[in-house]
């Protein structure tokens, strides 16, 4: 009983840092933090819950699919509390700065932001809503969206406990001596069960879809990590935006096959 007790406070807390909806009233426990870590594929499953709900129900009324694909589109940065999309400006603006190390870090703690920033985001909504506006024009496989999302976080997740941190990483100072295994366990099963659901689902199409994100996210991952000697929160959340919208375009491309070949 302590164990859940604890587990649901993990999550909560989860809810508090990694996620936009209003919380009653705020938790936290130092010893708690690892859980904490650890229930970011639940808080995906949520976001991801209402991103597909959102789909469902603007697609039902007779609203111009333009419109519906550009909601659909911030849906799921309005309701993480575009934490994950800062991440994502922050780092664009470091990385494509082509600087030394110690100057690149300067410029991803910079609260300013920068032209690189600006031009990723124009990159990154174009390609989202274009992806989002072929998903939405075929209507088929929403609930899909829920698995980009756990599977996403799944990732951000195991790469927190699992990778070296960076003296800025908040992370590293929040974790200590990082993750216990039955964490790092815990949220691959998450990501599996996801992957395994949406393949029952959807077929080839739920396989490739959350490959996809993976993907995009070790891809992501890997540039970042070799370039700033560690991880951060910004560093996950770029990674974690690019295997999204990998996974997006992945379930766009795959739509648009699948009716090709029916036809």
């Amino acid at each position: 009983m302590r164990k859940l007790t604890q587990y649901v406070k993990g999550f909560y807390m989860a809810l508090g840092m990694f996620c936009g909806i209003p919380l009653p009233f705020h938790v936290w426990d130092e010893k708690l933090t690892t859980i904490m870590v650890a229930s970011l594929p639940p808080v995906g499953a949520l976001i991801g819950a209402i991103w597909w709900g959102a789909a469902l129900l603007l697609t039902m009324p007779t609203l111009p699919i333009v419109m519906v694909a550009a909601i659909l589109t911030v849906v799921p940065f309005w309701v993480a509390g575009f934490i994950h999309l800062d991440g994502y400006m922050d780092t664009s603006d470091a990385l494509l700065s082509w600087r030394s190390l110690p100057k690149r870090l300067e410029i991803l703690k910079d609260p300013n932001v920068g032209a690189f920033a600006v031009v990723m985001l124009a990159i990154l909504f174009l390609l989202q809503f274009a992806a989002m506006f072929s998903v939405v024009s075929s209507g088929r496989y929403f609930i899909l969206l829920i698995t980009i999302c756990v599977v996403s976080r799944s990732c951000s997740a195991f790469s927190i406990l699992a990778l070296r941190h960076m003296p800025i990483s908040n992370y590293g100072a929040l974790l200590g001596t990082g993750g216990n295994r039955m964490n790092k366990a815990a949220i691959l099963f998450v990501g599996i069960v996801a992957i395994v659901l949406s393949v029952f689902y959807a077929g080839f199409i739920g396989l490739i879809v959350p490959l996809a994100v993976v993907a995009g996210y070790v891809f992501a991952m890997r540039k970042v990590y070799k370039v700033f000697n560690g991880v951060s929160g910004d560093l996950l959340g770029y990674s974690m935006v690019i295997g999204e919208l990998t996974g997006l375009i992945a379930l766009a491309l795959l739509q648009g096959v699948e009716i090709n070949l029916w036809f």
